[in-house]
Parts: C-alpha cells; structure tokens; sequence
C-alpha cells in the first residue's frame, strides 16, 4: 500500500465517525423536537450505547455537542438529561424566536416563488389532516416544520440555523408547559401566514408571526407531562443492539 492509499484509509474512519455522530444526534433531536423525549428525560451512556451500537467515547461526544446547543444538560457524577427550561428561559427563548421569525417570513415574502407557495399549501393541508386524526405525534412535527420551511424560503442559511435550535428548544418548553391536547401552532394561524406570503404582504406576515408565537408562549402552563417508555421506544429505535446486528432505526 502506497503512502496516498494508506492516508486516505486512515482519514475513512473519521468520516464514518462524523455520520454516526451526526445520526445519533439527530434522532436524540427528533426525539426532543417531536415531544418523544420531553425534558427531564434520563439519557443513560450505558443504555444509549447499546442502543446505537457504540462505545461511551462516541455517545459523550454526542452529549457534549447536545447540551452545548441547549438541548441535554451534563450532571457531574448523575449523567444527562433533557434540558428543563425555566421560566426566565422561556421568555428569553420566545423572544428571540419572534425576532428571528419576522426577519425570516420578511424575507421569505421577498423570495418566495408560486412552487413555494404551493408547497406551504400542501404542508398546510397535511396539519388539517393530522389534526382530524387527533395525531398529536405528527401534529407537532409538521408544526415545527411549517416554521423550518418558511427559514428555508428565506434563503438565509445563519438565521435558519438559529431557529432550528430555538425550534428544538420551544419543544422543550412546550414539553414542560402546556397542558395535554394542544397543538404546538394553531392551523389557522399558519394559514394566515401563507395567505400574506402569497400576497407579498410583509407587513402583515410579519405581524401575523409575531402574533402566532405571542399566543403560542400564552398558551403555555406549568404543568409538566412525563412518559412511561423506555429510552429505546422514545427514540423510535424498536429493536436492542447485539454484537452481530445493529439497531432498528424509524
């Protein structure tokens, strides 16, 4: 093997780090986004590891990069947990999600074409659909995502990352606070956003933006909502690890 050949070899692994990293991420994200794992939520590195297949090395890198976005919390000596957000939080969290919000839907009013705007109308149809099966699950992820979609129009790639991580933390507090049955956003509210975008109404998109995530944080109480799952069903991994076959990933 020559040195170029064994070079790359050696570089391969890092890569393939970087994936499972990313991957175990993400789905501890999903998990928090779509109310699976609500704060207060043990996050175990024996228990994750053999979830994910992996060493401890691979899961403290993961909780590391989680509880410096503000997602898990690093307890010396008791392990992680999902963040539980105070009420001092909470309201510096909204604020700054409506001042990211009116930047982003402002913009999206000034780049979106009639493809984007169809496809708000579907996602659109797809909340009113999920909300006449009482599908809470999938109510909260197309809610997110309406928000995540109008970021993406906006073609600005540094708001759209602050936001992901304000998403993922509304999650949590909306885990905390709000009592059982509501929708995280109101359809109707998002549906007054898309009319204003169509129109190229910056003005009251944004002030319909501003109102929607204003009733959202009134909306929310200091009731706390706690699971009975194991960490393996509130991460939609179904099967358990063993040294010949890896996890079953939803």
């Amino acid at each position: 093997m020559n040195a170029k050949a064994g070079a790359a070899t050696a570089k391969k692994p890092l890569k393939d780090d970087a994936d499972l990293d990313t991957r175990i991420y993400q789905s501890i994200f999903d998990g928090v986004l779509n109310h699976r794992l609500t704060p207060g939520t043990k996050l175990p590195e024996p228990e994750l590891c053999q979830l994910f297949g992996v060493g401890r090395a691979v899961v403290r890198r993961v909780l590391e990069k989680l509880a410096y976005d503000g997602i898990v919390v690093l307890r010396p000596n008791k392990g992680a947990v999902i963040a539980e957000p105070t009420p001092e939080e909470t309201r510096e969290i909204f604020e700054a999600r409506r001042s990211v919000e009116r930047m982003l839907v402002e913009l999206a009013v000034q780049r979106a074409n009639a493809k984007d705007i169809k496809a708000l109308r579907q996602q659109l149809a797809s909340e009113h659909e999920a909300m006449h099966r009482f599908d809470q699950p999938s109510w909260a992820t197309l809610a997110s995502g309406f928000h995540m979609r109008i970021a993406a129009l906006a073609g600005n790639s540094i708001l759209q990352n602050y936001l992901k991580e304000l998403v993922s933390r509304c999650s949590l507090i909306v885990g905390v606070y709000e009592p059982p049955g509501h929708a995280p956003c109101e359809h109707a509210e998002h549906a007054a956003i898309v009319d204003c975008i169509e129109a190229r109404d910056a003005a009251g998109a944004m002030a319909h933006m501003e109102a929607h995530l204003r009733d959202l944080e009134e909306r929310i109480e200091t009731s706390r909502m706690r699971g009975e799952k194991s960490l393996g069903q509130l991460l939609g991994i179904t099967a358990s690890v063993t040294p010949n076959r890896a996890p079953t990933w939803k």
